[in-house]
């Protein structure tokens, strides 16, 4: 079963790094149609990143969405999080689990395999994440996902998420094959209008719905 928080697909966006204006672009995100939050901070400001992590929460209370943090569990639990995102290099997710408890999201970068995602999945990871499925200016030298990937991973019976270089006009083709979230941050938060940009992925979701 879906946790509480997953129950709406749509936009997940992920924050891009420190800017002054977080707080204000990420509302904007949220009022365009974002049902999910990641912050992705990766400096070692741990200051700042736990202040922002805390606005963040309390933003995201606000409107009733998950705020997820990247990679640090540790920040998360301090920020009052409602959970986090691993990738391999990260703690696995029995780890996670038990320092974050029951009710937590965690999600995890399963990257182009499917046999990763089935590991994952039995570990009781909360959404599975591919990608990149197109190139991408966050990470330009990741792996590749495929479309026959993510209609294979609705088997899995998790939440999926697709990310990497994904636009309003490549995005409908990852909802037709099965992505429950559109994982964005370059255009979302590189947008010079974040509520419209936001909007624009909210709607691909209305009409895949429709």
């Amino acid at each position: 079963m879906a946790h509480p928080l997953l129950a709406r697909n749509g936009l997940y966006a992920i924050t891009d790094g420190p800017r002054k204006d977080l707080v204000e672009v990420c509302a904007a995100a949220i009022e365009g149609g974002a049902v999910l939050l990641q912050y992705r901070d990766k400096t070692t400001h741990d200051e700042r990143r736990l202040s922002e992590a805390k606005a963040l929460a309390r933003l995201c209370g606000r409107y009733g969405i998950a705020l997820i943090v990247n990679d640090d569990v540790a920040l998360a639990t301090a920020a009052g999080a409602a959970g986090v995102h691993l990738g391999e290099d990260d703690l696995d997710v029995g780890a996670a689990r038990a320092l974050l408890g029951p009710r937590a999201i965690i999600g995890v970068s399963c990257y182009d395999s499917l046999e990763r995602a089935r590991a994952l999945a039995a570990a009781g990871a909360d959404y599975l994440a591919f990608g990149a499925f197109y190139p991408s200016p966050t990470k330009p030298n990741a792996r590749n996902a495929t479309l026959a990937l993510l209609r294979e991973a609705k088997a899995l019976g998790r939440p999926l998420v697709a990310i990497g270089g994904i636009t309003p006009e490549n995005g409908a083709a990852l909802i037709d094959a099965g992505a429950d979230y559109l994982a964005v941050i370059s255009a979302v938060f590189g947008a010079v209008d974040v509520r419209g940009a936001a909007h624009a992925f909210a709607a691909l979701f209305d009409t895949a719905h429709s």
